[in-house]
């Protein structure tokens, strides 16, 4: 397979997957927005987003404050922002252009649909009121292609790059999207405040799938720590670091039979830290620690899936 073809279908997952994920994060920031709370001003409201997304010198560059408007615009819509929803889904379309050939017409007719759609969208304008609509909209876009993929997609090296695209960028931005909120959600003490925590955790589950599957899996209150183990270690959870590394590792097995030794080798490393990992260790080192370091670890092995296999730096 051509290393120009694996490229452009490996990135044209990451970039619709990191659309979704942007959509999360502006979906759950806004409803969190909603909830009286004295303890947190429009500051610490609105800039996780940008800071998960790693883009603060360029949102401080060219905004003067975190005002939810502001933000929203900057994730949603500014072609400036790499990061953004409209960058992200206009990146996967030029990517699917590239090698139609390489996957099936229903994938590509998604792709180009959700991008046509997606300009008629912002030539209509997006308020601020609109959000969770828009965002509720990017996630279904996002998983009706994952659908058809999954639906009509030879299984062969195409497809595993598309796979291995989408867990290598969701791993990313679930660690990113626990390590902000975890920091601005610390349990707090003040019997007020504690109907408004809830909520807020709640919104947090609510942003990676995640409310139904904690309520079966602990049958409990919603409390930090649990939070923590759901979305790092749990095999079941589908947007969980385990969940990536348990999909991606065995992909790059089947890739690395002749080449890329050294994407098996950090993938079987960071697979292993996180199937045997315990959340009493991992909150003995500290989570924000364990996060950064996680990050580190799958920007290193996302560089290394480039050099063995793609085109070079993206």
């Amino acid at each position: 397979m051509l290393s120009r073809t694996a490229d452009h279908l490996y990135w044209m997952a990451r970039y619709i997957e990191r659309a979704e994920n942007m959509a999360r994060v502006l979906d759950v920031t806004y409803r969190m927005s909603l909830v009286a709370n004295s303890a947190y001003d429009e500051t610490a409201r609105w800039k996780p987003p940008v800071q998960i997304a790693d883009d603060i010198e360029a949102f401080e560059k060219n905004y003067s404050g975190y005002t939810a408007a502001n933000v929203i615009h900057f994730m949603a819509l500014d072609e400036r922002n790499p990061s953004s929803i409209v960058s992200a889904l206009g990146a996967a379309r030029e990517n699917a252009r590239a090698v139609r050939v390489a996957m099936s017409s229903e994938m590509w007719e998604t792709v180009n649909a959700l991008w046509l759609e997606l300009r008629q969208r912002i030539r209509q304008g997006l308020n601020e009121a609109d959000i969770c609509e828009f965002c509720d909209w990017v996630k279904s876009r996002s998983h009706l292609f994952r659908g058809v993929t999954f639906g009509t997609m030879l299984r062969d090296d195409s497809y595993k790059f598309v796979r291995l695209g989408s867990f290598v960028e969701r791993a990313d931005n679930t660690a990113r999207l626990l390590d902000a909120k975890y920091q601005l959600l610390l349990p707090v003490v003040e019997a007020q405040e504690a109907q408004v925590d809830y909520y807020e955790w709640s919104s947090l589950l609510r942003s990676v799938s995640a409310f139904e599957a904690y309520q079966k899996v602990f049958r409990d209150t919603i409390e930090p720590w649990k939070v923590a183990e759901l979305l790092v270690l749990r095999d079941d959870m589908p947007r969980s670091l385990h969940a990536c590394y348990d999909e991606l590792a065995p992909i790059l097995e089947q890739l690395c039979r002749q080449r890329g030794q050294e994407c098996l080798r950090l993938a079987g490393e960071n697979h292993a830290r996180l199937h045997y990992g315990r959340m009493a260790d991992i909150f003995t080192v500290g989570l924000h620690e364990f996060l950064q370091d996680f990050i580190l670890r799958n920007n290193v092995l996302g560089a290394e899936i480039q050099r063995a296999f793609l085109n070079g730096p993206e």
